[in-house]
C-alpha cells in the first residue's frame, strides 16, 4: 500500500497532479477540490490509494486522510468503483457523505453524478453502518443548505482554475461563463458537479485563445 506521496509539483491537469518523488514523476488523480490547493513548484503531500486492476494501476490522491478512508470505505458497496466514489468526494465532504447516509438524506447521494434515485436508496442500505457518525462540528445542515451551494462551486471552480495557472481574471470569466449551467441545476435541488463544470470552463478558455 501506497499511504501517501510527497514532493514538489510538476504539472497539474483537470483531473490529475504530477508530483516528482525520487526524480519520479507520480500521476495522481484527484479531485477539483484536492487539485484547488496544489500550485506547480510547491511542495505537497497528498495522501493515497492504490487501485490495481488487470489492466492498470490507478493511484488516487486526497489533501486529508479521512477522505482517502472514506474513499476506500465507499467501495465496498457494491457497484461504487474508484471514479464514483472519487465523484461522491468531489460533491460532498466526508463528513457530509456520512451526515446523508446516517440520516437516509436520498437527494444528497442523487446530486452525485452517476447515481440514480434506486442507485442512491441501495447506497444508503449498504454503507448505514459502514462510514460512522460525522466527526466534524459542521452543524446538520437544514432548509437553508441548498442556497449555500453557488459559492461553494464557485470558490472550488476558481481555485481549481488558477492552480491551473490561468490569472484570476481568466478564472472569473470562465466561471460566469459556465454560472448558467451550474445555477440551473442548484435551481432543481441538485449540486454543481465541480469536475463537469470545470471541463466545461477550460472549454470556454480554448475558445477565447
Amino acid at each position: 500500500m501506497i499511504a501517501f506521496v510527497a514532493g514538489p509539483v510538476a504539472a497539474l491537469a483537470p483531473d490529475s497532479v504530477v508530483l516528482e518523488v525520487g526524480g519520479v514523476g507520480m500521476a495522481v488523480q484527484c479531485a477539483p477540490g484536492t487539485l484547488a490547493g496544489l500550485r506547480v513548484g510547491e511542495h505537497a503531500r497528498l495522501a493515497t490509494s492504490l487501485v490495481v486492476r488487470e489492466d492498470s494501476l490507478t493511484l488516487y490522491g486526497f489533501a486529508e486522510d479521512d477522505e482517502r478512508q472514506v474513499f476506500e470505505l465507499l467501495q465496498t458497496a457494491s457497484g461504487v468503483g474508484p471514479r464514483l466514489a472519487q465523484a461522491m468526494l468531489a460533491t460532498h465532504s466526508p463528513d457530509a457523505l456520512r451526515r446523508a447516509v446516517s440520516t437516509g438524506d436520498e437527494k444528497a447521494l442523487t446530486a452525485v453524478s452517476g447515481i440514480g434515485k434506486k442507485g442512491a436508496q441501495k447506497l444508503l442500505l449498504e454503507l448505514k453502518d459502514r462510514l460512522g457518525e460525522p466527526v466534524g462540528s459542521v452543524p446538520r445542515p437544514g432548509a437553508g443548505a441548498p442556497a449555500q451551494a453557488p459559492p461553494g462551486w464557485r470558490e472550488q471552480l476558481h481555485a481549481a482554475l488558477v492552480g491551473l495557472g490561468y490569472a484570476g481574471r481568466e478564472a472569473e470569466d470562465a466561471v460566469e461563463a459556465v454560472a448558467p449551467q451550474a445555477e440551473e441545476l442548484a435551481a432543481q435541488g441538485a449540486t454543481p458537479p465541480v469536475p463537469q463544470l470545470l471541463r466545461a470552463a477550460l472549454q470556454t478558455l480554448n475558445r477565447t485563445r
